[in-house]
């Protein structure tokens, strides 16, 4: 059986270290928009709340915190680890460090549900329903599929299966885009698939924290097995370790908290694939410490990335945008960097 011991010291204290910035940027996130809050004003509401305070609280300032910045604040945090998260744990289990939670196809298939869900005249609930359901039923055809392919890796016939899916589904899309209504629909299913937070309400985040806790946690759980997947399948199998199920149990995992940041935000590209690179720069390669490294580094990137683009102009950027712009060159960089190594 595979031993569980503790990440080395310096690996504990960059997570230690990543854990505060994800409070801090928790913070600035609260605290920075149209209607600015002091710390003292968060201090105060979150003490109201508790009940510690004397219960006086600016009736503007406690709507802003509690209906718009906390679901929108937490909501990216959580989508940031999942994607991230996802994408890490894809990428260890193809051996592919290309591989990113669009390579199954799952934002294919949950951007064509949400497109279906707002041609139909679907509310929101519709909409991230549609939209989960989109993306569970493209990993599952990709999962039916992929092993049937002859020869004899099924990783490549799953990756090639994902891609092919993903083309379907994809070219689907653009066909109910070119047809629908470009004064109601096609402006909405645009604004999705760039991607918002805007309208991540109270109870969507909690919708939200139970897909990507019941993604996240046995992942974690999971986390030290994963690690000999490097290792041949025989080998892994000498340790206690059954490859190809335990594939199969991550891929599904990772396909469900990217159904379900998907469904909550839209298409948010880029986190899953390059987030993973930099949390082995900072904690090496055992996926133990890369795993929770991706996470927080992905929250703490998701939710900058959405307090910048709610605050850099008079009108909103989308995430979407903004993070294909950051990370297009981060990649560039690090793949220039392995490649001078």
């Amino acid at each position: 059986m595979l031993r569980t011991p503790s990440p080395p010291m310096s690996a504990r204290l960059l997570l230690s270290g990543l854990a505060g910035a994800c409070v801090l940027g928790l913070l600035l996130s609260l605290s920075v928009g149209a209607y600015p809050l002091a710390l003292s004003d968060i201090a105060r509401l979150l003490a109201a709340a508790l009940g510690v305070g004397d219960g006086t609280a600016d009736r503007t300032a406690e709507t802003v915190f509690w209906s718009l910045r906390v679901p929108r604040a937490l909501g990216a945090l959580l989508i940031g680890a999942a994607l991230a998260a996802s994408g890490a744990c894809l990428q260890r289990v193809f051996r592919n460090p290309l591989a990113a939670p669009e390579l199954l196809g799952v934002s294919s298939g949950a951007a064509l549900g949400a497109a279906l869900a707002i041609v139909a005249g679907l509310g929101e609930g519709g909409l991230q329903l549609a939209a989960f359901g989109g993306g569970l039923a493209a990993i599952s055809l990709v999962l039916a599929i992929g092993p049937l392919l002859p020869g004899r890796d099924r990783l490549l016939g799953l990756v090639l299966t994902g891609v092919a899916v993903s083309s379907l589904l994809g070219a689907v899309l653009a066909a109910l885009i070119s047809l629908a209504d470009p004064r109601s629909a096609l402006p909405a299913i645009t604004y999705w698939m760039l991607g918002s937070f805007s309208a991540i309400s109270p109870a969507g985040l909690a919708y939200l924290a139970g897909l990507v806790v019941l993604a996240l946690l046995p992942m974690g759980l999971l986390r030290w097995r994963a690690d000999a997947l490097a290792l041949s399948d025989d080998e892994a199998l000498a340790s206690g370790v059954r490859s190809p199920q335990l594939r199969l149990v991550l891929i599904a995992l990772a396909a469900l908290a990217t159904a379900g940041a998907v469904a909550a935000a839209g298409i948010i590209g880029w986190v899953g694939l390059v987030v993973p690179h930099l949390a082995r720069m900072l904690v090496g390669a055992a996926f133990p410490s890369v795993l929770p490294a991706s996470a927080l580094l992905g929250a703490v990137l998701v939710v900058l990335i959405d307090t910048a683009s709610r605050s850099l102009g008079d009108t909103e950027l989308p995430p979407g945008v903004l993070a294909a712009l950051l990370g297009a060159p981060v990649l560039f960089v690090l793949l220039w960097s392995r490649r001078a190594d």
